[in-house]
Parts: C-alpha cells; sequence; structure tokens
C-alpha cells in the first residue's frame, strides 16, 4: 500500500498510532474493495491456458518472457487465452536468485516432464492447454484451444471472499480442482548475477502466489470459495488474477479466464 499515508518529522506517539491505524483501515478497504468488485466469466469456448516456465538466472528466458509481454495490448487476452509465468528455482544455485521462483513451480514443471515423458526439465518451456510446445505464432497459440470448455465464473462474495464456479459440458464428471494464481506485471529486476548478470529484465503475467483447491459439486456444476490472494511482492506491479479448472488431480486444464484487479496501478 505504498503512497497511502507518509509520517511527519517529529509526530507525537498518538499521532503516529493514530496513521498507523488509518493506514491498515485503507489498506482493508482497498483489498475488499478488489474482491467486491470482482468478476470474470469465460465464455463457453475453451480458452488457451499459457504456462511460461523461466527464471532470472537464464540467458535463454528473457525473449520468451518478451513473447508474453506482446500480450498485454492484445484483444483476445483474458477471454481466447490467458498466460502466466511461472518462474523455477533450479537456477537458484548458478550465481543468482530468482525473487519469484519456488519449489512448488518446479515440481509443477516436473510433473508436466513426466506426463510427456520428455525426461527432464528446461527453461524457457511452455506448456499450453497442458501439451508440451515450442511454437511462436500468436496464431499456434490460440490454436491450441480446443471445443467447449464450459462456463467458468469467478466473482466477488463479499469482504475479501471470492467465489469460483464452473459449469462442465459434461455433466457426467463431478470432481474438479480449481487453480488460483495471483499474477504481476510491469516488474522490472536488476539481475546481479548468473547469466543475466548486469540486465534489467521486465517481468509480465509472473506468478506471485498460486493454490490449487478441490470444489464442491453444487446442483450441476462446481464451486469453491477462498480468499483474494494478497500482493506481497513486486511493489508497484500491476496485478491480476489468473483461474483455471482441471478434473481432479489432473494437470489439463478444461476451461480458464481471469482479468486485472481494479485496485491495483495500471
Amino acid at each position: 500500500m505504498n503512497g497511502l499515508c507518509q509520517i511527519s518529522a517529529s509526530p507525537s506517539r498518538c499521532t503516529i498510532i493514530a496513521i498507523i491505524a488509518t493506514c491498515c483501515i485503507l489498506a482493508h478497504v482497498a483489498i475488499a474493495g478488489a474482491a467486491d468488485g470482482l468478476l470474470f466469466q469465460s465464455t463457453q469456448k475453451q480458452a488457451t491456458l499459457i504456462e511460461l516456465f523461466t527464471a532470472e538466472g537464464c540467458s535463454s528466458c528473457p525473449p520468451a518472457e518478451a513473447s508474453l509481454s506482446r500480450l498485454l495490448g492484445d484483444p483476445g487476452l483474458w477471454k481466447q487465452f490467458v498466460p502466466v509465468a511461472f518462474h523455477v528455482d533450479y537456477w537458484d544455485g548458478r550465481g543468482w536468485k530468482d525473487q519469484f521462483a519456488s519449489p512448488a513451480f518446479t515440481e509443477r514443471q516436473r510433473a508436466y516432464a513426466a506426463a510427456w515423458k520428455t525426461g527432464s526439465v528446461y527453461t524457457p518451456a511452455f506448456a499450453v492447454n497442458g501439451r508440451e510446445w515450442r511454437g511462436a505464432a500468436r496464431s499456434n497459440l490460440l490454436a491450441a484451444a480446443g471445443g467447449i470448455g464450459g462456463v467458468l465464473k469467478v466473482a466477488g462474495a463479499g469482504g475479501n471472499r471470492l467465489r469460483i464456479t464452473y459449469s462442465s459440458p459434461s455433466a457426467s464428471e463431478a470432481q474438479w480442482d480449481a487453480h488460483v494464481a495471483l499474477l504481476g506485471s510491469g516488474i522490472v529486476s536488476k539481475i546481479g548475477g548468473g547469466e543475466n548478470a548486469g540486465r534489467e529484465l521486465r517481468h509480465d503475467f509472473v506468478v506471485l502466489k498460486y493454490d490449487r483447491i478441490k470444489m464442491i459439486k453444487n446442483a450441476g456444476s462446481a464451486r469453491a470459495e477462498l480468499s483474494l490472494p494478497q500482493n506481497q511482492q513486486g511493489a508497484g506491479s500491476r496485478s491480476a488474477l489468473a483461474v483455471w479448472v482441471t478434473g481432479r488431480d489432473e494437470m489439463t486444464p478444461r476451461q480458464a479466464t481471469g482479468g486485472w484487479l481494479s485496485s491495483t496501478r495500471g
């Protein structure tokens, strides 16, 4: 919540307490407001989930990240495709520790590698709707979309809560998982070591937080509720939320949606 409050040079103790309390109230209002007014919804047609596995210590990764950045102004963003960038941690021992990397993201990529029977992980690596993808053209990305994906809806549920509902095109499938990723865009990192030492790297759609939630069957559809994730990294970045659904304990997405969070800059 940078910029909300500033403390004078010689405040009294009471003044400091009052200012801190006001800051806390304003922070709560801003976060809650983002959830209350939030509404993202897919169409029936399946959107393409684009996953990039990347790392700040990898010299081959900036061009791949730039390909995601070029999607920022695309009219199909969030409706036709949903991009996310997972930073893996297996580059961290090579001269630079990536602040966005997580062992959980590395394990996600390893699970894909096992499913693809590739035997190893690498960066940069793309998964498009759960499949290994080595193309570069936007038309190829969109061609990866399937047919009818069902309707996925993300809406504020009061306070800081989100409600996710999914109506599947297949009534026989009742077990679903919701995947929720808080994303940061417009983040610039100054790299002090590793293969990219001395460079400034721009990150868009970088995953700051990720969670997987079991959905509950409800009158022919499935639903889940959770608290809106809070941005604790990439201060000053523009935040977004990406949500997708898979079959229970599966990797392949069935539908995806997302959008910018209005309470953030940008």
